[in-house]
């Protein structure tokens, strides 16, 4: 019985210690994370590099720097590219048939350019979710 009252003591401490004061709502802290802004108040930048997370925001000194998107952002980098490339590749196969070397060559160039402006977004909105979802990086 011990051992089940020290646990739910343990939950309720974890439960209690997130900051759920002032928080924004999930859509605001979301769109924030889209534009790479803290998610806290939306002025400071999450990403202070390409895709280097900043120890803390520049204008509410928000704790960022603890938290890791580790594999989520190129996940979801892939699934958005591919939805947008496919539709387009089989369009303009069905409508115009262009030769297979001009296929070979805009696709994957358009996919590389493409996942390469949408990973820091897809990481600053990733960043911004596991904030709002109190994620420490000590679930291990």
């Amino acid at each position: 019985m011990d051992v089940v009252s020290d646990a739910r003591l343990w939950f309720i401490s974890k439960i209690m210690s997130i900051n759920t004061v002032n928080k924004p709502k999930l859509l605001t802290i979301l769109l924030r994370g889209v534009c790479k802004s803290c998610p806290q108040c939306g002025k400071g930048r999450t990403l202070h590099s390409y895709l280097k997370v900043r120890p803390e925001c520049t204008e509410c000194g928000e704790s960022l720097g603890h938290i890791r998107a580790d594999d989520f952002p190129p996940y979801l980098t892939m699934v958005i590219v591919g939805h947008i490339i496919v539709p387009l590749l089989l369009l303009s196969e069905r409508h115009y048939a262009p030769p297979t070397w001009f296929q070979m060559t805009v696709w994957p160039i358009a996919a590389l350019a493409l996942m390469g402006v949408m990973l820091p977004i897809s990481k600053g909105f990733c960043v911004n979710l596991i904030w709002h979802l109190g994620i420490t990086g000590e679930e291990r």
